[in-house]
């Protein structure tokens, strides 16, 4: 079983997050409605956790097929349901780019089996009725 740990910094909506290697991350409110803006929203890091779930499957698959990646950044963009409660993402874009000797296909193919078979949170996004589109840029 996997525990994390939060603790309530602030007299308002501000929490750091930590895990059982005592990793942090903090989170807060937006100021909109009495945050501090210390931190990130709870759906945002949704968001940065499908990135970097799929982010490690794809680095794992081209290191197997010696891809040599000098640099790989992840872009996502996210639109939430408006007027419900909870307020579910929707609708997910993610960019990958890649620089390096990287092929084009291959890149293509391993984001496809990330996003596609590999990573759980794009599994739970789906599972929740979210559409996720992805492209890929190669830049050698």
């Amino acid at each position: 079983m996997i525990k994390v740990e939060l603790q309530r910094v602030d007299d308002a909506f501000a929490f750091e997050a930590k895990d059982a290697a005592n990793h942090i991350i903090k989170f807060d409110a937006a100021k909109e409605i009495g945050g501090n803006n210390s931190g990130v929203r709870p759906m945002q890091t949704l968001l940065m956790s499908l990135g970097s779930c799929s982010g490690i499957d794809i680095v794992s698959i081209l290191k197997k097929q010696k891809q040599t990646i000098n640099n790989f950044n992840i872009i996502i963009e996210g639109e939430r349901e408006q007027g419900k409660e909870p307020s579910l993402w929707k609708y997910v874009k993610v960019v990958f780019k890649f620089d390096g000797n990287v092929d084009a296909e291959k890149a293509r193919k391993a984001c496809a089996l990330s996003i596609d078979k590999y990573c759980s949170v794009a599994a739970t996004l789906r599972a929740a009725g979210c559409t996720i589109e992805w492209e890929v840029e190669v830049n050698n």
